[in-house]
């Protein structure tokens, strides 16, 4: 063959050989998977998810019981005990007997049994019983206390010199609904099972602990500034471990560390054996997103301490309500708590960083599935960060190279392509996020939110599906319709791989830069994507087909099931506080974009892989279905409502308030009756409504807000402050009772020597719960005063929360006013006094109000007479003899009668109940006397014994044991003497008679033998006569 010849069928054959790799190309085009291994792609990370992530994070510890007593571990046995009796108490507000007495008085009797167990060789235990008085100002307000009470242990290892202390502490006083067996019971005695194990060990400790068994947390952190202010042992505390908790049961979250100090993190990963943390929870908190605050802001802010707030957070349904009860709480959550506290108390008790804590910098910290925890500097995590972000461009650009290599076109011509697809995953993070939010605001708008507050599944349909379809779509349409011959369909999806690899290192490098430690998230999510891409590269898998796909499936489990764990962790803790969210923001938009974010992060790469499918479309059309729906089921059924009785309740907050303004000249110019409401949740009163509770001529407290000081209402703390504006007054008709009480009272007014000054000294009378204003007129300004200086240089008007717990002394407050013109005849100020009666259920027609409420609501109500200036002073028993008008008895009578009930003629309320009390009351006004005299036969004598005792009470007492157990002793002694020989003289039983059962007159003996009783008798009309003579007497007629 010639040249020639040669050459020509060379040209057939290539011309041939292109045909057949066109055809090739073609086909390559065309998936060969079956639609519905993609279908069933999708639904094992479904199943992974709910088989594993779930399970690890309820997964909690073997219980040790007190057969494991001695082994030197902690015994959640004892403790649970512990909490029982704890959970008996019952509410625990600031101020009661339940909280200052039946508390302090349980947990110091269970400190001084452990105490009475130390190992005297090894340990020291001291207790101190503090009564804290203090103040300080946070928030814009000024907090005061007054003999709130703190239970403090300190544990001393002999022979310690150590002046560096580790402090321990929580809370036990409770919300008014609540009795706070979750928050903070559960760490109550968890504290006490830690002491009683240490006191009762050999094993040595460097360090003092102190324990703070703290008596007033829920009242705005009052007893731990207490504590530091004025305690003996708080300048030695270095290092604080603070728990408390924002749910019930199930572990504590390490939620906030330092600050700065990362050794405090390097201790918790090596002695926790429990880990459950994470920088992103942190952040989150410090934002201020988390509708709570906890005493470690108050060691850390004013107490210059580090250490760690950790805190129960799951089942927040019950968080500060009535059913934080003893039954919700697994023992082996006590466990799980137990041997987290006790491992690091032991670690911290002997580390010498507590010596000095001035260590800068912060740590980037997380655990994985509960199983192992990891930690390194938050400068090591920035170069990290970048170093990842950098190394999947690098791998990204060489694996485009690579495709372009293999596939016979020029690179320039791959990267434009690569900018197409980026462009289209831009677009896919963007309706990843969006379409949920999308979902979210169109729920709001409709007054749908928080359908998902009692399902949480819903929230897998209303924001999980329609993530998944927007990341998948734009792919989708572009590998559908794109004629691209020159690349194969798996380079094609590699690419929109790579594309959705790019947006991650360009966000990760954004949130880097703003210097947020959560970029860890992303960074460790490319992590597990450059490894795979590595490896395919390395093995020249991407150049075969799908081969590169298994790679990348095995791998991306890890980061699936870390961001699924930790995203479910936060749509756990966050769902129930989106109940106590306030009405200003929409719930809805934070559950919908952290479901998203956990979607992207979760399945960004993954759900790109239906596209290997011959019908991916279905899977989109099958997700779309689903979140169709979802949509259904959430806004048109029962399913979707929010609330639940018992388990998923709606908060309703409200006040009881009378408000009286009194004028300069004494008239009062304003005085009504109603119940301010500060709603929780974004649906404010529309479940209300829905349930028929008469909301009628409820209006908004803004025009209040912008005529009086301060809405012209008592609020009982800073949140209600901070929503006032959205407050609402609903009016009623039946005036609340005032306390009898003068609440203010001016002990003197003194117009200074420099004549532009007056001095006025008040006398305040606070109950246990309180709030003062103080706002002075526009031509006047406070120059000095007895409260804190510092607070002084805010802007008006000034508000003070005032608490007390054993002391209810008044407060007496000084303000010297200054005025230009030194006229001081004129008003000059304003006071206001606002007193709340936390301990009552309010009166009949509250309580009738109250009833109307749906089974899904809990009510917080509290009763808050509000005099605005100077009130009449109402006269008391003490002024009796003094011939005027005595209020407080009235008021007792006014009691009686509205217990009755209504009244209507004809009625047995009416015709009897009202009426024997009005005869009763009448009768009281004549004292009488029961006079029985006993007389032998026969007897002349004229020296008797009297035997006295009384048959009145005070009126706020039945009386049992003053004195009606001496009346029925001197019964019984009766009725031995009449039945014997024995002389006796005479018995004299007196008191005011109110309504006696009967009256008994004891006639003289007729002869030795017979005894004459005549009884008179007040008949019921249903009533029984029984009576049985003693054994050796008989009844003859």
């Amino acid at each position: 063959m010639g040249d020639k010849d040669l050459l020509l069928s060379e040209s057939v054959d290539s011309i041939e050989s292109a045909k057949a790799n066109k055809n090739v190309g073609r086909r390559s085009q065309i998936p060969k998977i079956p639609w519905y291994m993609a279908g069933g792609f999708v639904l094992f990370w479904a199943s992974l998810f709910l088989s594993v992530v779930v399970p690890l994070f309820y997964r909690l510890p073997e219980v040790n019981t007190l057969e494991d007593v001695g082994k030197g571990v902690f015994i959640a046995d004892r403790a649970q005990a512990n909490l029982y009796d704890f959970a008996k108490i019952g509410t625990k507000l600031v101020g009661s007997d339940g909280n200052e007495n039946k508390t302090v008085q349980f947990i110091l009797r269970e400190l001084a049994l452990i105490k009475a167990n130390v190992l005297e060789d090894y340990f020291e235990m001291e207790i101190d019983h503090q009564l804290a008085y203090g103040s300080y100002v946070r928030g814009g307000a000024q907090y005061q206390y007054q003999a709130v009470q703190n239970i403090v242990v300190k544990i001393t290892p002999k022979g310690s010199t150590s002046q560096n202390y580790l402090l321990v502490n929580s809370h036990f006083d409770s919300k008014p609904t609540s009795p706070s067996v979750g928050d903070a019971g559960h760490m109550i005695v968890t504290m006490m099972e830690v002491i009683r194990i240490i006191t009762t060990s050999t094993e040595k400790l460097s360090h003092p602990i102190i324990f703070l068994f703290n008596g007033s947390e829920e009242n705005s952190l009052q007893a731990s500034d207490g504590f530091l202010s004025s305690h003996k042992w708080a300048p030695y505390c270095k290092v604080v471990i603070n728990l408390d908790a924002a749910g019930s049961g199930c572990k504590e979250l390490l939620f906030q560390t330092g600050p700065n100090n990362t050794w405090l993190v390097k201790y918790y990963k090596e002695n926790a054996k429990h880990p459950f943390a994470t920088t992103m929870a942190e952040e989150i908190f410090q934002t201020g997103i988390v509708p709570s605050d906890t005493d470690f802001d108050i060691f850390t802010e004013y107490g210059d301490l580090v250490g760690y707030d950790i805190g129960l957070v799951c089942n927040g349904f019950v968080y500060h309500t009535k059913y934080d009860q003893y039954d919700i709480i697994p023992r082996a959550s006590i466990q799980n708590t137990g041997d987290n506290l006790f491992a690091l108390v032991k670690a911290l008790a002997n580390a010498p960083e507590l010596a000095d804590t001035t260590e800068t910098g912060k740590a980037v910290f997380f655990d994985v599935l509960g199983l192992f925890f990891v930690s390194y500097s938050a400068e090591s995590g920035k170069t990290l960060n970048y170093a990842v972000a950098a190394a999947a461009i690098i791998l990204v650009y060489v694996s485009l190279l690579r495709i372009a290599e293999v596939s016979n076109v020029t690179s320039a011509q791959v990267q434009s392509w690569f900018v197409l697809i980026l462009v289209l995953q831009v677009i896919a993070f963007v309706l990843g996020l969006a379409l949920p939010i999308a979902v979210a605001y169109m729920f709001d708008k409709y007054g749908l939110s928080l359908t998902y507050f009692s399902t949480p599944a819903l929230s897998l349909g209303l924001y999980v599906c329609p993530s998944l379809v927007g990341l998948a779509l734009p792919s989708f349409i572009y590998l559908k319709l794109q004629k691209n011959e020159k690349l194969s369909y798996a380079h094609q999806l590699q690419m929109a791989l790579h594309g959705h690899a790019i947006v991650l290192s360009i966000l990760g490098i954004a949130i880097n830069y703003y210097g947020l430690r959560s970029t860890y998230i992303v960074t460790w999510t490319l992590v597990f994507y450059v490894v795979p891409l590595a490896l395919n590269l390395v093995t020249t898998l991407q150049d075969r087909g799908y081969s590169w796909t298994a790679i990348v499936k095995l791998i991306q489990v890890a980061p699936f099931l870390y961001n699924s764990y930790l995203f479910y962790t936060f749509i756990v803790i966050l769902t129930p506080m989106m109940g106590r969210f306030g009405q200003t923001t929409n719930p809805d938009l934070i559950i919908s974009a952290l479901a998203a974010l956990g979607t992207i992060l979760s399945m960004g790469f993954l759900i790109l892989l239906i596209n290997i499918s011959r019908r991916s479309g279905l899977i989109l059309v099958a997700l779309l279905a689903v979140n169709a729906a979802t949509i259904y089921i959430a806004s048109s059924t029962e399913i979707g409502f929010p609330y639940r009785p018992k388990t998923n309740v709606e908060r309703v907050y409200y006040l009881h308030v009378r408000r009286t303004f009194y004028e300069y000249d004494g008239t009062i110019s304003k005085d009504e009756s109603g119940y301010l409401f500060n709603f929780q949740d974004r649906r404010g009163s529309a479940p209300l409504l829905e349930a028929k509770v008469d909301l009628t001529g409820m209006v908004s407290m803004a025009s209040d807000c912008a005529k009086y000081m301060m809405c012209g209402v008592p609020y009982p703390d800073s949140r209600y402050v901070k929503s006032r504006l959205n407050g609402t007054w609903l009016p009623r008709e039946i005036p609340i009772e005032p306390a009898t009480e003068e609440p203010l009272v001016l002990l003197n007014k003194t117009i200074l020597d420099d004549g532009k000054t007056v001095r006025f000294v008040f006398e305040i009378r606070f109950t246990d719960h309180s709030t003062l204003y103080i706002q002075p007129y526009v031509d006047a300004t406070i120059t000095k005063w007895s409260l804190l200086e510092s607070y002084l240089s805010s802007t008006p008007p000034y508000y003070m929360f005032f608490t007390y717990g054993v002391d209810g002394s008044p407060l007496i407050v000084t303000i010297e006013i200054q005025k230009s013109n030194g006229d001081f005849n004129v008003p000059v100020c304003e006071v206001g006094v606002g007193r709340q009666f936390m301990h009552t259920s309010g009166d009949l027609t509250a309580q009738e109000f109250a009833k109307t409420f749906p089974d899904s609501a809990i009510i917080v109500v509290i009763r808050f007479p509000f005099p605005r200036r100077r009130p009449p002073r109402a006269n008391t028993l003490e002024d009796v003899s003094k011939g005027v008008f005595i209020a407080e008895r009235a008021q007792s009578n006014l009691y009686d009668c509205d217990k009755i009930g209504t009244k209507l003629v004809d009625s047995y309320a009416n015709e009897n109940n009202t009426v024997q009390i009005l005869l009763s009351e009448l009768a009281l006004g004549k004292l009488q006397n029961i006079v029985i005299k006993g007389t032998t036969k026969n007897s002349t004598s004229e020296d008797y014994l009297l035997v006295n005792t009384h048959l009145y009470s005070k009126p706020a007492t039945p009386s049992a044991g003053d004195a009606a157990h001496m009346v029925v002793s001197a019964l019984k002694v009766l009725r031995v003497l009449t039945t014997t020989r024995e002389k006796f003289q005479q018995f004299l039983l007196n008191g005011a008679k109110e309504n006696s059962s009967f009256n008994l007159l004891l006639s003289n003996f007729d002869d030795d033998n017979i005894l004459l009783i005549e009884l008179k008798i007040f008949y019921t009309d249903h009533s029984s006569l029984f009576i049985q003579p003693e054994e050796d007497v008989t009844i003859t007629k």
